[in-house]
């Protein structure tokens, strides 16, 4: 514990003496008490150093001491030395004293001991208290700056904390956590989108024993509402009791702390039980982590935001439901990326055209709305080329070029089958993308001998790879996200994913279910599955 934490700012400080004379203590006790200190009597070195041991242990260490420097057992410069290497004990201001005449030397070697003055006794009683009271106001200085730094560092270290927080949910628990971090109680953050969502954060300091409901969550995001704060303000208000939900924090006031982004929008409150603050020293630091968590909040929104717009224009050019497809059985899944994942250019497409069913799985490189739009130009590009020419090596052909032409600083993989239901002949290209697994109904899945480079690279394209499906045989397609694992070859996880896929269940969806169950989970990166299987009726 700091040695000084706890110094009064009038009189009452605690001063231990060290002196192994019955008198001397009691009459610098006496001059100490009158002047309103309470005094700690002690006869030698030994007896100074186990009663300091007592107090810290019960964490009640003097604010000073006296020391004679001629004990029994040790100088008073060595019993300085040695409280002052302790680092519990440093923070004890140390006066020498001594009734013996001295001289430079004396006062030097006091000095270099660490101690902060040096008195010759018999001295007046009014410079005996004034060196006193220089000591112990040298010290609540440094205590003072020392509380400073650390309550700075401190909020230093939680705005770094809230600036990593990857979205609002999370920003909203890291900022709860901050702010009992400085407040040493329980805190909930509030992040208020613009269309009533309510992003809220509870601290692990919390004494609730459950997270409290959604109806509380909503009550205290209403009150936090109405806290008026300007665009890029703080602004602090205490609520009652008797309108705080208790689920909280229990009974007992509450203080809000509300912060809007610079942009006017989106408030930021930070919560508390209210509690004194004596020196005013909690306030300045609570409002500046508003204030820095708000500015954080305010790029995650706009992230959100297009991550929105993203999602739905990908959600709204993926077919929700598949056309009638006689002789075939297909199933599709699309799984976004987690929240804190920016959205992908991940595609599927299911066709019936003249020569037979073309399905197709392809992925534009990079995370962004970028990519989400050139994956929806791409797959309007697909169906309408297939209108006149389904065949997957053409295919693969134009849409090279379309990348090339329109968008030279992007590139896409692409894997496509075109399969005849009546015959099982299926055609297929592959550009950069991971080779389409067959899953017969009676041996171990393997992958189809289908390569070739990504699109946009202008580089010529193999001819398609001819193979005839049996009846019953699922063709699986995949994009990386569902088994691509920082630190795990890739080709390891192509095994894996086989291994699973031939012990699946046979029917379409099902093997699609089966396969995100066992491979999809907290994934970094959208996940496209699709599974074909031939009906009965194909004949070689």
């Amino acid at each position: 514990m700091n040695a000084t934490a706890h110094l009064p700012a009038t009189d009452g400080s605690t001063v231990l003496v060290v002196d192994d004379t019955a008198a001397n203590r009691y009459a610098m006790g006496a001059l100490l008490t009158r002047a309103g200190h309470i005094v700690v009597p002690v006869a030698s070195a030994g007896e100074a150093l186990v009663e300091l041991d007592t107090r810290l242990r019960a964490g009640s260490l003097p604010d000073m001491a006296l020391v004679d420097v001629g004990l029994p057992d040790l100088s008073g410069f060595e019993l300085c030395r040695r409280v002052k290497a302790l680092p519990p004990l440093a923070g004890i201001p140390v006066v020498h004293f001594s009734a013996r005449p001295s001289g430079a030397g004396d006062r030097a070697r006091a000095l270099d001991a660490g101690g902060e003055a040096y008195l010759t006794v018999p001295a007046e009683p009014e410079e005996i208290r004034a060196v006193v009271r220089a000591a112990l106001r040298g010290a609540r200085e440094l205590t003072n700056a020392q509380g400073q730094f650390d309550r700075l560092a401190l909020l230093s270290e939680t705005v770094v904390d809230v600036q990593g927080a990857r979205c609002l949910l999370e920003l909203a628990t890291t900022a709860a956590d901050a702010t009992a971090r400085i407040t040493r109680q329980s805190a909930a953050v509030f992040v208020l989108g613009e269309e009533g969502d309510v992003h809220a954060g509870l601290s692990r300091r919390s004494v609730v024993a459950e997270v409290p409901d959604a109806v509380a969550r909503e009550q205290a995001a209403a009150l936090a509402r109405r806290v008026p704060c300007a665009p890029g303000g703080v602004s602090s208000t205490v609520v009652p009791a008797a309108q705080w939900p208790a689920a909280y924090f229990g009974p007992g006031d509450v203080r809000l702390v509300v912060s809007r982004t610079r942009g006017g929008h989106l408030p930021v409150c930070l919560a508390t039980p209210v509690a004194p603050d004596p020196a005013g020293r909690t306030g300045p630091l609570v409002a500046q982590l508003a204030r820095a968590t708000a500015l954080a909040a305010e790029p995650l929104l706009m992230y959100e935001q297009e991550r929105h717009v993203a999602l739905t224009l990908q959600r709204s050019f993926l077919p929700a439901q598949l056309p009638e497809l006689p002789g075939v059985d297909v199933a599709f899944r699309y799984v976004p990326a987690c929240r804190q994942t920016e959205i992908g250019g991940d595609f599927y497409v299911v066709l019936p055209t003249a020569a037979g069913v073309l399905v197709g799985i392809g992925d534009v490189v990079g995370h962004s709305l970028d990519a989400a739009t050139v994956m929806v130009e791409i797959r309007h590009a697909l169906r309408a080329y297939s209108l006149e020419d389904p065949h997957p090596g053409r295919l693969v052909t134009r849409l090279d070029k379309l990348f090339q032409h329109y968008h030279p600083e992007s590139s896409a993989t692409l894997c496509l089958a075109l399969v005849d239901p009546a015959t099982g002949r299926t055609l297929l290209a592959n550009a950069g993308h991971i080779p389409p697994l067959r899953v017969p109904d009676d041996g171990p899945a393997h992958y189809a001998d289908a390569h070739g480079p990504l699109l946009g690279l202008g580089l010529p394209h193999p001819e398609p790879t001819e193979v005839v499906l049996a009846p019953g045989e699922r063709l699986l397609m995949v994009t990386d996200g569902l088994i691509e694992t920082r630190g795990t070859d890739l080709a390891v996880s192509m095994e894996q994913l086989g291994a699973a896929a031939t012990t699946a269940p046979a029917g379409p969806d099902a093997l699609c279910d089966t396969l995100l169950s066992r491979f999809g989970a907290d994934r970094a990166d959208d996940i496209a599955v699709l599974a074909l299987r031939l009906g009965p009726q194909a004949s070689p």
